[in-house]
């Protein structure tokens, strides 16, 4: 129980450093953002659970592929943001992004790559 509660307080603590850096820099916050924190932080649980290798390794493939169709979000969320407010852009963002998730993932399944 302790080895969770260790977990989850590193991880949030991540997230909360990385709004807190965002706060005061908007260049700085962003380039901590975009920093694969998450994803280290999993392959690191990941090792210390003693996943095997190949889990360790299938789980940074797939960030790969299911990072790239999230991009046009981080585009169109900025513009759209001071014409309609944060939730019409947030929730137009989320979808924008299931749609070309979901385009994405045809066209990577014709070169072998399953995504769904």
């Amino acid at each position: 129980m302790q080895y969770l509660i260790m977990k989850y307080l590193i991880t949030a603590g991540v997230v909360v450093l990385v709004s807190e850096f965002a706060k005061r820099s908007d260049k700085l916050g962003g380039l901590i953002a975009a920093l694969p924190m998450v994803t280290v932080l999993t392959l690191i649980w990941l090792y210390v659970e003693q996943q095997p290798a190949s889990k360790i390794a299938n789980h940074a493939y797939y960030t790969f592929w299911y990072v790239l169709p999230t991009l046009p979000m981080f585009l169109l969320f900025p513009y759209l943001l001071p014409k309609f407010g944060f939730v019409f852009t947030l929730i137009s963002c989320v979808i924008l992004t299931i749609v070309v998730f979901l385009l994405f993932a045809l066209v990577v399944k014709k070169f072998g790559i399953d995504l769904l």
